[in-house]
């Protein structure tokens, strides 16, 4: 009697407690849950329904690259291959860096000042010179190397540059800017920048060298920039612009060769219609489950 009478009075299990710390509760194990544990699992709360419309926009940023990288090519071929002489191509030069210093005033007007645009003239002047010193190493750099290696690396340097660059923001800090560009977005140009100097390696004088990197370098450091401030500035303009430079790139890929044509439109094609739909159309079949078990995630920033 008086056995029965201890083993009725061992205290009750404590009621379970969900909570993050304090350790292991008496009476249940440390991956004990209880029946209302599923209540709160949440399907599909965080899955953004994207429009087909509005990802065939997004994706125009990076059709518009694509033909800036292949007018560069062609640039570059027909330098090769001396359709292009060093005065035409140094006209070239001071008239993409005469307009681009005009579409970042007409865009960007609110965040540039004086002070800030002599910087500018004083960096492209001393990038310049540098160049221009630098060009019989350029010249003479890949001299010992066979000229197959040298455009299979170049290739694959552009294709290494397409796969990293930032089709959303732009390679160099933008005016007014709080975010600077991201590592992938420096080892993508530092890779149009090994292809360019492989490329000028291959011409046959300083001028033609010097003319030639000066293009290279003011397109994949600044026509980014430039295709980003416009951009920024009307999204409207942006479509015309890219646009008429898928037209220019088309026109002067079907110059060259009609079967580049035909495969350029169809990359054009597929990055701008054919990705969007697979996109969209994976969408559906997107399931995402949220819970109690996963982690906690802070609702303000640590940095205040």
């Amino acid at each position: 009697m008086d056995k029965n009478l201890a083993g009725d009075s061992t205290p009750p299990r404590p009621k379970w407690r969900k909570v993050a710390y304090g350790g292991m509760q008496i009476g249940y194990d440390d991956n004990y849950t209880d029946e209302t544990f599923l209540e709160e699992m949440v399907m599909n709360a965080n899955v953004v329904r994207r429009d087909l419309l509005k990802v065939m926009k997004d994706s125009v940023s990076i059709s518009q690259y694509l033909c800036i990288v292949a007018l560069v090519v062609l640039v570059w071929f027909h330098t090769l291959e001396s359709s292009l002489d060093e005065n035409l191509l140094l006209l070239l030069d001071l008239s993409l860096l005469a307009l681009g210093f005009l579409v970042l005033l007409l865009t960007e007007e609110k965040m540039l000042s004086l002070s800030l645009l002599l910087r500018y003239l004083v960096n492209i002047t001393f990038f310049t010179t540098g160049l221009y010193i630098l060009a019989p190493v350029y010249q003479t750099l890949t001299r010992s190397i066979s000229s197959d290696s040298i455009w299979a690396v170049t290739v694959c340097l552009l294709l290494l540059h397409l796969f990293l660059h930032d089709y959303s923001g732009s390679t160099i800090r933008a005016p007014g800017a709080l975010k600077s560009p991201s590592l992938t977005s420096c080892i993508s140009v530092n890779a149009s920048i090994v292809a360019s100097v492989f490329v000028a390696s291959r011409l046959p004088s300083r001028g033609h060298v010097f003319a030639v990197m000066l293009f290279s370098l003011q397109v994949f450091l600044f026509a980014p920039l430039v295709t980003y401030c416009i951009k920024k500035f009307s999204f409207g303009l942006h479509l015309f612009f890219s646009f008429a430079l898928f037209g220019l790139t088309l026109y002067s890929v079907y110059a060259l060769h009609r079967l580049f044509f035909v495969l350029f439109l169809v990359l054009v094609v597929v990055v701008n219609v054919v990705c969007p739909y697979w996109l969209i159309r994976m969408q559906e079949y997107k399931f995402e489950i949220n819970g109690p078990w996963d982690e906690a995630k802070l609702c303000f920033d640590i940095t205040d």
